[in-house]
């Protein structure tokens, strides 16, 4: 049956990772519950955070796209949303901005 492949639920699947993210083990840390909520996800979905240098960063962005039309869309509104941190918080990270860290 043509389509069935594309209909399986990614639950529960990683997707393309492209980076192991920066996560607290605080499960009440909202970077966590983002990476968490993406795992969960049935439809396409991206998570992007910014790369973590732990001698000279003190701000992690993440950013979470659930259940988007397209692998493509979740990528492009995660990093969006991710970077959009910068400007609303008036920060700099050394290790520069966001970045696709998992989409399926």
């Amino acid at each position: 049956m043509p389509g069935v492949a594309a209909a399986e639920s990614l639950a529960g699947k990683i997707g393309d990772k492209r980076f192991a993210p920066t996560l607290s083990l605080d499960p009440k840390e909202a970077c966590y519950k983002s990476y968490l909520a993406y795992i969960a996800a049935s439809g396409h979905s991206a998570y992007a955070t910014t790369f973590y240098s732990r001698v000279v960063d003190l701000h992690i962005f993440c950013s979470v796209k659930l259940n988007a039309p397209s692998q493509k869309a979740a990528e492009d509104i995660a990093l969006r949303a991710c970077q959009s941190g910068f400007t609303r918080w008036k920060v700099k990270t050394a290790s520069g901005g966001c970045a696709i860290a998992a989409s399926k």
